[in-house]
Order: structure tokens, then C-alpha cells, then sequence
């Protein structure tokens, strides 16, 4: 059996900032990771940093590159009857965001932890949790077919909604809050250079569409769907016409060109309480999910282990575990500052398939209320940058 201080389970970006944080303070960190370092590295997912995570990647030594290539956008744009509205953030807030894949997040993390020479065992499938509520838990997992244990001080469940972490929580403990909703998003990823300098969130009769990018060269697009789209009903010539039609205005020509990747993605939303049980810590989708709407699932993900680093390091360094104590309840209340806005959002700008025109009246009034008070604007920037104290 091997040991550490604290046993990670999942290389996502929860995972990986963790041991990322701790290792620079001094705490031993073991990283298990079930997927291949060319998997984890190709995961296309989120792409808009908070303005204050975007600070503690780069005040944690990580966010160079996101400085040198990230996209930093001071708005968003606001589509609804044909017609566009700036919300501008860095008026509103002072704060803007800054558009850089969560792949070229992971990538930056996981080059820094291979070069510190700290434990990162990718191919390592956790197969059991054991004594969670002991002073030392242990971690069962297989790697290169040879079963090996891990003791640790405490466990940081890392390893996304359909990892093994959550389910390790005895029956009875957990409350789980949740919400499906009745479409998805169908993504491509073209290489095409933005049509926009910024989003694009349009309300559309036919459905939702949003534009946005991953790089000067590369644009990422979404339609609303159905949640189970049969994805080989849409060739890349319907893909572009129906963006065409939703994201069109007079005076603006949306750019085609080859589209490099497509899928469909469900969307719900979800809340695990508490994050926490005996030594076993849950972050990022091991404890909640966000429709993407309000691009916050990664910077919640990135937040739970700001918390959670900060508290062990307290523990560690002072024997003082209040801050342990209090981490479910720390987290929760961004997580659902975070549920709430991705909700607002996402039933501002979709359209339901059992809708009516009450429902399309009260969303325009909505977006008509967000372009003409610069109170109801704010509050959406607010949340959009991110709230540092909720």
C-alpha cells in the first residue's frame, strides 16, 4: 500500500488545480485518472473564464498562456426580434472574461504537474472508496492490470457526475436536488475565424443559438435541439443554414467553413448536498451540474477547490478543521447563486416545445427589460464575471 497526504480522484480541471494548489504549498497529492492523457487532453468543454479565476490561474503560475492567447471580452452580445444589445461587463462591472478552452486549461495543468514531478497516474481506474468516515481512507484502484491501494488523510472527489466518488456516500446522506430540461444543445467546433468580437446569445422563434469561439481561428456554435437529436439528420450544409437563420441580422454575415467536430449535448441541472462526508471531499460535477448557459461549470469547478485547497492548507498548518467543516456549505452558496443564473438564462433565451406565446411574451420582456435598465444589466454582468463574495 502507498500513501499521501491527500488522494485525488479525477484529472479534470477540479482535480488538477487541487493538486496543482496543494503541491505548491508543500502538500503531498496523488492524482488517479481512469482516461488516457490524450483523452483528457482532447475533452472539448467549457470555454469562458471568470474574471476572477482567470486572476488565480495566473496568480497560481498557470495562466501565462491564457494571458499571452485567451480572448478577453469586456460583453456579450444579446440577440432577440432581429435586433443585438451589449451588455458591456467591463462598463457595468469593471471585470470582463476571457475565452479560453477548459482544454487549454487542462493541458496547462497537467504540464505543470508532470514537471514538478508529483504523482499524475493516468489509466488508474478507482474502483472503491474504503473507510471515509476513518482518519485513513484509502483509495482501491487498477493500473497496468495490478490492483494497488492508496491511504491518504483525505479524499477529494474529482471524477465528474458519473464517477465513483459521489456514489461512495452511504444511501440515506445525500440530498439531491435536480432538473431536466426539454432540449439540448447541438456544438460544432469550425475552423472558421469569429464572425463576432464577442458572444452572441440569440432568442430565436425556431430555437436558441449562440456564437462563440475557441480561438482567432477557430469558432464554436450552438443550436438548441432536442435532447436526443439524431445528430445524422443534420449535415453541415443544415448545420450552417440554421444558424444562418437564428443568429441573422441586417448588416451582419455569419462566417461558414469546415466544421472539425458536432454533438449533442442534453442539458440539466443538478445539486448534491452535502459536497462533503466523513473525508471525502466532492468538487466540480461530482457535486453539480449547470445547464452551460451561464458558462459556469468550470469556473464552479475551480472555485469548489480554491475553497477546499484553502481549507486543508488551514488544517494542515494550524491543526484548525472549521474550515473543513464548513466547505459544503461554503461552496454551496456560489453553487446555487451559479444553479439560479444558469436557470435565469437558460429559460430566458430557449424556447420549450410545449410553450406557448405567454411564455415568448414574458422571455421579451425579459430581454427588452435587460436592454433598456441599466440596473437589470448589471445584475446580469455581475454574475456573468463573477460574484467573489455571494
Amino acid at each position: 500500500m502507498s500513501e499521501t497526504q491527500v488522494a485525488i480522484v479525477g484529472a479534470g480541471p477540479a482535480g488538477l488545480m487541487l493538486g496543482h494548489l496543494l503541491q505548491r504549498e508543500g502538500i503531498e497529492t496523488v492524482i488517479l485518472e481512469n482516461r488516457s492523457r490524450e483523452y483528457v487532453e482532447a475533452r472539448i468543454r467549457a470555454g469562458v473564464v471568470e474574471h476572477g479565476v482567470a486572476d488565480l490561474l495566473e496568480r497560481s503560475g498557470v495562466g501565462e498562456r491564457l494571458r499571452r492567447e485567451g480572448l478577453v471580452h469586456g460583453g456579450v452580445e444579446l440577440q432577440a426580434a432581429g435586433e443585438r444589445h451589449r451588455i458591456a461587463f467591463d462598463e457595468l462591472t469593471g471585470k470582463s472574461i476571457v475565452v479560453y478552452g477548459q482544454t487549454e486549461i487542462v493541458k496547462d495543468l497537467v504540464d505543470a504537474r508532470l514537471s514538478s514531478g508529483a504523482p499524475l497516474r493516468f489509466e488508474a481506474d478507482a474502483v472503491a472508496l474504503h473507510d471515509l468516515d476513518s482518519k485513513r481512507p484509502r483509495v482501491e484502484y487498477t493500473l497496468g492490470g495490478e490492483r494497488h491501494e492508496l491511504a491518504a488523510d483525505l479524499v477529494a472527489g474529482c471524477d465528474g457526475f458519473h464517477g465513483i466518488s459521489r456514489g461512495s456516500i452511504p444511501a440515506g446522506v445525500l440530498r439531491e436536488f435536480a432538473r431536466e430540461y426539454p432540449f439540448g444543445w447541438l456544438g460544432i467546433l469550425a475552423s472558421v475565424a469569429p464572425s463576432s468580437d464577442e458572444l452572441v446569445y440569440a432568442h430565436h422563434e425556431r430555437g436558441f443559438a449562440l456564437l462563440s469561439m475557441r480561438s482567432a481561428e477557430l469558432s464554436r456554435l450552438y443550436l438548441q435541439c432536442a435532447p436526443d437529436e439524431d445528430l445524422s439528420a443534420w449535415s453541415d450544409e443544415r448545420i450552417w443554414e440554421e444558424l444562418q437563420t437564428r443568429l441573422g441580422v441586417d448588416g451582419w454575415t455569419l462566417h461558414e467553413g469546415p466544421i472539425l467536430e458536432k454533438g449533442v449535448t442534453p442539458m440539466r441541472s443538478y445539486v448534491a448536498e452535502p459536497m462533503q462526508w466523513g473525508r471525502l471531499y466532492l468538487a466540480g460535477d461530482a457535486a453539480h451540474i449547470v445547464p452551460p448557459t451561464g458558462a459556469k461549470g468550470l469556473n464552479l469547478a475551480i472555485r469548489d477547490v480554491q475553497v477546499l485547497a484553502e481549507a486543508i492548507l488551514e488544517w494542515y498548518g494550524s491543526g484548525d478543521g472549521s474550515m473543513l467543516d464548513a466547505y459544503s456549505a461554503t461552496c454551496l452558496r456560489r453553487v446555487w447563486r451559479a444553479e439560479h443564473f444558469s436557470w435565469w438564462m437558460t429559460t430566458m433565451l430557449h424556447r420549450r416545445p410545449d410553450g406557448d406565446e405567454f411564455d415568448l411574451r414574458l422571455q421579451l420582456s425579459q430581454l427588452r427589460y435587460l436592454r433598456t435598465s441599466p440596473v437589470a444589466a448589471t445584475s446580469l454582468a455581475e454574475n456573468y464575471v463573477g460574484i467573489e463574495r455571494v
